[in-house]
């Protein structure tokens, strides 16, 4: 895919944080066999890149408390089987559960990260900076998400020079990739245009993912701005499940099967099967005892293929 600007790629990736990002916050935990089901599921419909739970107390956080068991269940068939790491401890849990691919998030703005991560930013960047060394000595590729990078539910706008920062620091420590996210889900397509050059300066040569929500009913058409801007891998939900605790009214992760219909009917491939996603997404919402969130599971496809 090309790294730059501009051109339309021929294929995206699509990272599915259903299973963690998307029921992380739910207050009805999903039973283990369900999560282990609901990741077969997308695997199947041709998803190679899945975060499947995040290593965090399970008083924080109940409904991941079965992550060891979720992340020792993962097959050896190909697919990259990643997790959320918040710190050295849970860096050895993912590890010895089986992971080889984590991801760690730096909070852009200082309010965020103390309320949401209890440090300043500069301690959250160090600690990164220890596990990165860590996942470079075992061969464990390594993800950071800049988070709040859009806008922040505490300090309001992100200043592209605060970000410019934030990245830079980032960037320094060599990650395998880079993502940048829209936690509250506030950016527009020229916003995602203007943020994604701008890392893209700070980390040439550096893969950049895009995480966006749709709190506003902006994050499919984020999706395709980031694509022109040159992200290689975007991450989305089945069902559009999930959000931020700090979001008021949030909707949730921008839905996997709405940004799969539309790249493919824009002939960029995502190795996916848009007719199974729906029907996975269906069966998610029911297991959640929920009415399906996204368009694609309340309209279908078009042209109408009779799922």
């Amino acid at each position: 895919m090309t790294s730059s600007g501009g051109a339309r790629p021929a294929r995206v990736q699509i990272v599915e944080v259903s299973p963690r990002d998307g029921l992380q916050n739910e207050a009805q935990a999903l039973a283990t066999d369900a999560k282990l089901d609901l990741i077969g599921r997308v695997v199947a419909a041709g998803a190679r890149r899945v975060e499947v739970t995040g290593f965090a107390r399970p008083d924080v956080v109940p409904a991941l408390a079965d992550a060891d068991s979720v992340a020792a269940a993962m097959p050896a068939d190909g697919v990259e089987y990643s997790a959320l790491v918040l710190n050295g401890r849970g860096y050895d849990r993912a590890v010895t559960a089986g992971i080889r691919a984590v991801s760690m998030v730096v909070l852009c703005t200082e309010t965020f990260s103390r309320r949401n991560q209890r440090m300043s930013v500069a301690e959250s960047v160090e600690a990164t900076r220890v596990l990165r060394e860590r996942s470079a000595a075992d061969g464990v590729t390594f993800s950071v998400t800049v988070a709040a990078s859009f806008g922040c539910p505490f300090e309001g706008e992100v200043p592209l020079t605060r970000l410019r920062e934030v990245v830079g620091r980032i960037a320094d420590l060599g990650p395998d990739e880079l993502s940048l996210a829209d936690t509250i889900g506030v950016g527009t397509p020229g916003d995602v245009a203007e943020r994604f050059g701008l890392a893209r300066e700070l980390a040439p040569g550096v893969p950049l993912r895009a995480h966006f929500h749709d709190t506003r009913n902006t994050g499919v058409a984020n999706a395709v701005a980031a694509v022109h801007a040159g992200v290689e891998a975007l991450d989305a939900s089945l069902g559009g499940i999930g959000g931020c605790p700090f979001a008021p009214a949030a909707t949730g992760n921008v839905a996997t099967e709405d940004v799969v219909y539309c790249l493919e009917r824009m002939g960029i491939e995502t190795g996916l099967d848009l007719g199974v996603l729906i029907g996975d997404s269906r069966w998610l919402t029911t297991e959640l005892g929920r009415p399906a969130s996204s368009g694609l599971a309340r309209a279908g496809a078009f042209p109408q293929d009779g799922r």
